[in-house]
């Protein structure tokens, strides 16, 4: 076996270089850095909430936000490996209210899924059945 070890002089050296640049990463939060790369706000609801003592308000349901805004419903072929996927687009409410109405749009369905950035994306072309399935919920939608 053979093992490499460091003499004095190269731990001291290692050892001023990772120094210098330790200053610097404890003064960044972590948490900001991400914000700002992700342009997302730096502080969560459930901080400002400890810091204000306040309790944050209750945001409501995905319809309830969504107020009269208008839903489009578009089918997409390109760039899924010649698969189809139905997109509702125009959502106006937060992530959590938005995965609510997709899981349950997806249980409907029979089929899988995803919801972020106010889109639903059901796989397969369901147009019709998810215009239905979101009027009956409440939603004013239209196909596109």
């Amino acid at each position: 076996m053979f093992f490499c070890t460091f003499d004095e002089l190269e731990t001291e050296k290692f050892n001023l270089r990772v120094n210098q640049y330790r200053p610097i990463m404890n003064t960044i939060d972590w948490k900001d850095a991400l914000g700002k790369a992700f342009d997302m706000p730096a502080h969560d609801e459930n901080q400002q909430q400890h810091e204000t003592g306040q309790q944050a308000p209750d945001r409501g349901d995905a319809l309830q936000q969504q107020g009269k805004s208008r839903l489009d419903i578009v089918l997409e072929r390109k760039g899924r490996g010649g698969k189809q996927a139905t997109i509702v687009v125009g959502f106006k409410c937060d992530d959590e209210a938005l995965k609510d109405v997709a899981s349950s749009l997806k249980r409907s369905l029979g089929v899988g899924g995803s919801a972020r950035g106010g889109e639903i994306l059901i796989q397969g072309d369901f147009r019709q059945r998810v215009l239905d399935l979101l009027v009956e919920m409440g939603f004013k939608a239209r196909i596109i």
